[in-house]
């Protein structure tokens, strides 16, 4: 069914004036039907003058006409739109590794040029439909997050596990010529889009620098449960050392040359080879943060900052988990805390039993994880969780175990709290409150 149902109605807006009730659905704005919550966008925005074709709940339709302050909100929201199912069969697909028994929704592989709009999700554009380029096109959609993994059509095809699909370069390039500003990622799989297929990937995008922005590296995630997958090569720390060695000269590089940072490689290079991260300022405004890239050198950066504001909280004893990666960093900046607010502070690795020890995300914990890693251990006052580790707004792992629950299994209080330096040092205050 065509149009949009609306999900609520924002008390005292002008809609509510109008009778205008959540149920109801929206089906076009000045004639044109609406398709999703980009076409409402869309034909809103600037105009102040309207004319709405809305079905009430019990079947009649009204035609309103609204005169409007430009850029009056009409107080209406509407649910998320259901994502498009990938088509791709990608040689890493982390969708394709999960274990059974995690949350159903966990299952579903998106593709929606919309959700890398509206949501920063990255796309591969292989399932776009010219209609789809054109109307990217013409309503602005920007930016767009695309994974590219490889300019090579051959290659690129391999890797998506698919035959037939538009040329990428093509794509990017109307999308340049259309002023679409564009973030990319190459997830890299050793042995296949390395080398001399990388500096050819990096090469093409950067020629389209400035409407491609950024171009993060991300190494392949691997857990264990690849049974009758094809067979992939981790990455490493000896191969991670020498990919850091090759290319972040060449993010300096092309810096120098595009007069602002482009090309970034992923914290968890640095991680796994255990060097030091470049200088927080060398990742610009951080526009790959919720790919990975530039997390600890902005965590270490507003842990400096929340250590000097630090003041006496104590006694207590907290236990903080983190996944294994974040630990020593973690761990650092814990002990100096402690020191200033006068808590005992307890850091606790959890190491990932349902994906597997490569998995060392903290994102990926579950509570079943966290059961196993401190199961007969003192936990204190109070247990800390990273929120990264819980489905927003709901407050459930990826196993569907709830705060709650993981506070029962452990005979504990388990606390959630933001995951960044000053977020923990906040919920760490909270408990002299209680």
């Amino acid at each position: 069914m065509s149009g949009l149902v609306i999900e609520s109605v924002l008390p005292g807006s002008v809609m509510e004036e109008m009778g205008v009730e959540a149920g109801d659905r929206l089906l076009a704005i000045n004639a044109h039907p609406l398709r999703d919550i980009i076409d409402y966008s869309y034909l809103v925005a600037d105009n102040e003058q309207l004319e709405l074709e809305i079905e009430r709940k019990d079947g009649e339709l009204w035609e309103l006409e609204i005169e409007r302050e430009s850029h009056e909100p009409l107080g209406l929201t509407f649910p998320a739109p259901q994502p498009v199912r990938c088509r791709n069969n990608c040689v890493f697909c982390f969708v394709h590794q999960l274990p059974k028994g995690l949350r159903r929704p966990l299952y579903v592989k998106d593709e929606d040029y919309r959700l890398s709009f509206l949501n920063g999700n990255y796309v591969t554009l292989a399932n776009l439909t010219p209609a789809e380029l054109d109307r990217i096109v013409e309503q602005r959609l920007s930016p767009l997050y695309i994974s590219v993994h490889a300019t090579n059509p051959d290659l690129r095809a391999r890797l998506l596990g698919r035959k037939r699909i538009p040329p990428i370069l093509d794509q990017l390039r109307t999308l340049a010529e259309n002023r679409i500003t564009m973030h990319t990622q190459v997830v890299l799989c050793p042995g296949l889009n390395d080398g001399n297929e990388l500096e050819r990937t990096v090469t093409d995008l950067a020629g389209l620098y400035p409407a491609v922005q950024s171009l993060a590296i991300v190494p392949l995630g691997l857990t264990g449960h690849r049974q009758h997958l094809p067979l992939l090569q981790p990455v490493e720390s000896e191969y991670a050392r020498n990919f850091i060695a090759v290319w972040q000269s060449r993010s300096e590089q092309l810096a120098h040359e595009l007069g602002e940072p482009f090309l970034f490689l992923a914290d968890e290079f640095f991680l796994k080879a255990g060097i030091p991260f470049p200088p927080l300022r060398k990742y610009g405004d951080l526009p790959q943060i919720e790919n990975g890239v530039g997390m600890v050198p902005l965590f270490m950066r507003d842990a400096k900052l929340t250590l000097r504001k630090a003041r006496p909280v104590g006694p207590y004893r907290a236990t903080i988990v983190t996944g294994a990666s974040a630990f020593g960093f973690v761990s650092d900046f814990l002990v100096l805390l402690g020191e200033k607010t006068g808590l005992e502070l307890v850091p606790v690795a959890v190491e990932n039993r349902l994906f597997g020890e490569q998995v060392t995300v903290s994102g990926l914990v579950t509570g079943n994880d966290i059961v196993a890693a401190l199961d007969g251990l003192p936990v204190g006052d109070r247990l800390m969780v990273p929120d990264v580790m819980l489905k927003e707004g709901e407050g459930i792992f990826l196993d569907g175990m709830s705060l709650e629950e993981l506070g029962q299994h452990l005979g504990c209080v388990a606390t959630a709290f933001e995951a960044s330096p000053q977020g923990l040092y906040r919920s760490l205050g909270s408990l002299r409150r209680h």
